[in-house]
């Protein structure tokens, strides 16, 4: 009998002492091992990620309050993904198969396209390249606009990082965010605040202990190349997220009640419900016909 995994095709790729799997089901990072360590928490090959693990979030991160939002004069109305909060959570691509383009020792593409549904009303075409080398894990994110009117874009991902803690209690993080976004129960924007003499400051590296987050991080400081960096630590171990310019915002979820997930670190170009007014719309992208759009993002260790 012919197994097929929950999530399709497995394409493995590595380089140096770098290993990776993508699944063809969302384009999701399965797993990232560096020396036979893992690097990231991912999952089995037989299982369905759970907590976003690992996932493509495409066209939007995060959450849109209610699934309701208004573009261009219309009201468009997306499905409750995240019914308990009555919100749509991590936008459309993550449980469809995203065809593979091109699969190197190395490197893996694949590309998916996003058709009019409920509360969707264009057609965007997005395209991911995991590729493995000396300096870790490089994703990069290219996204088109194939319709004949504009439409609203945010990108995010959504590993979770671990550096072998048995609870993320142990870890050292460290976030170079200047201000946070507070949020109500349903974890929607309220306002944006200074991280600076808060307990949202983690620019200077702090143990996680009982600490609890799930939580959006912008105004990131970035080294001359352009690029933030989020980190953890645990003895000599320190695994780290990186994202380029565009990738203005991270949220970062230590797990809640699951504290043995290790620690999500999601690159993100816009902060929850930037398709509605609030503190974070102005990160919001829209689209025009054939206008394309390209970011990167990566891990490494050091």
């Amino acid at each position: 009998m012919l197994v097929v995994h929950p999530t399709g095709a497995q394409y493995e790729i590595s380089a140096d002492s770098w290993t990776a799997v993508v699944t063809e089901l969302g384009a999701t990072l399965r797993s990232l091992q560096v020396g036979g360590r893992d690097v990231v928490n991912g999952f089995p090959a037989d299982t369905s990620p759970s907590g976003g693990r690992g996932q493509q979030l495409i066209p939007w991160p995060n959450r849109i309050r209610d699934g309701r939002y208004e573009f261009d004069g219309k009201l468009q109305q997306l499905a409750l993904t995240e019914p308990a909060r009555h919100n749509a959570s991590h936008g459309l691509a993550r449980y469809v198969p995203w065809r593979l383009l091109d699969h190197q020792s190395e490197s893996v593409t694949q590309e998916v396209t996003i058709y009019p549904q409920t509360g969707w009303p264009g057609i965007l075409t997005a395209r991911a390249t995991y590729r493995v080398g000396p300096d870790g894990l490089t994703v990069t994110v290219e996204a088109v606009n194939r319709g004949t009117g504009r439409i609203p874009f945010g990108y995010g991902a959504h590993p979770y990082l671990t550096v072998g803690e048995d609870l993320v209690d142990e870890v050292s993080l460290e976030i170079p965010a200047s201000s946070w976004l507070a949020v109500d129960d349903r974890l929607l924007p309220t306002e944006l605040r200074s991280a600076d003499g808060s307990e949202f400051d983690w620019r200077t590296a702090r143990r996680v202990g009982s600490v609890t987050l799930d939580t959006a991080f912008t105004g990131l400081a970035r080294g001359a190349d352009g690029r933030w960096q989020v980190s953890i630590r645990l003895a000599d171990r320190c695994t780290y997220l990186w994202g380029d310019e565009s990738m203005r915002w991270t949220q970062v979820f230590t797990g809640g009640p699951y504290r043995n997930w290790g620690i999500a670190v999601e690159p993100m170009t816009c902060g929850p419900d930037a398709f509605n007014a609030g503190p974070t719309h102005d990160d919001l992208r829209a689209l025009q016909p054939d206008e394309d759009f390209r970011c990167e993002w990566g891990i490494g260790v050091r």
